[in-house]
């Protein structure tokens, strides 16, 4: 989302961006709560959440 906002708007500034960026943020997390609410479960968990180091070991896999 946040990249569509950014792309739309072309924000000149940093301050611009910084706010796209707060704006996707808010768009995503809102998305989160209300999937949520209709699973009735959380989307987020200890056994779908990667740590930083598997972040970017993933990272490093795709680019090959």
């Amino acid at each position: 989302m946040t990249t569509e906002l950014s792309q739309d708007e072309k924000p000149e500034t940093f301050d611009k961006s910084k706010d796209v960026a707060k704006r996707g943020g808010k768009v995503a997390g809102n998305a989160r709560i209300e999937a949520e609410k209709e699973l009735g479960r959380p989307v987020i968990t200890g056994e779908n959440y990667l740590s930083v180091l598997e972040k970017k070991k993933k990272q490093i896999e795709d680019k090959k």
